[in-house]
Order: C-alpha cells, then sequence, then structure tokens
C-alpha cells in the first residue's frame, strides 16, 4: 500500500512542478533578455541584476531538472560576474 501511495502522490505533484519549472524558465529568459537589452543600451548596474535574477532562475531549473550541465554553467557564470564587478 504504501508504494501505490507513494506514486499516486508523485503523479499529483508532477503536473505542478512542471507548471513551476516551465513558469521559471520563462521567467528566467525573458529576464535575461531584458539584461541584454539593458546591456545593449547601456542601463548600467540594472543589466547587472537583471542577468543575476535569470542566471539565479536558471539554476533553479538545473537544481529541479537535476541537470549538472544547466547548474555547472550558471555557477560558472555567477563566478564571472562577481569577479567583474570586483576588477572594477
Amino acid at each position: 500500500m504504501p508504494i501505490e501511495n507513494n506514486t499516486q502522490s508523485r503523479a499529483i505533484l508532477a503536473p505542478h512542478s512542471d507548471r513551476v519549472t516551465f513558469v521559471i524558465k520563462w521567467m528566467a529568459s525573458i529576464i535575461q533578455i531584458m539584461g541584454y537589452t539593458a546591456t545593449g543600451f547601456g542601463i548600467t548596474p540594472l543589466n547587472i541584476y537583471l542577468f543575476l535574477g535569470g542566471l539565479i532562475g536558471w539554476f533553479v531549473v538545473g537544481v529541479l531538472w537535476k541537470d549538472r550541465a544547466i547548474m555547472l554553467i550558471h555557477v560558472v557564470a555567477l563566478g564571472a560576474m562577481i569577479a567583474g564587478i570586483t576588477s572594477g
């Protein structure tokens, strides 16, 4: 019986989790595009904050998907942003 209940709870949670991930990835993408736009128009430091928001959003998606490649690229991007900000 516990296995059946566990399977049912996963089936109920999966669509919600998929919707949450869908919303996060699209919001993060839109925020990053806004960051590129802000960079193109020279709107600083807003561009950095937008990039940071998109970066965190995509990192969360990587965690939810258990996708280490997505997590890695966004941790590296965060490190590069921090290095750039602190260097000048």
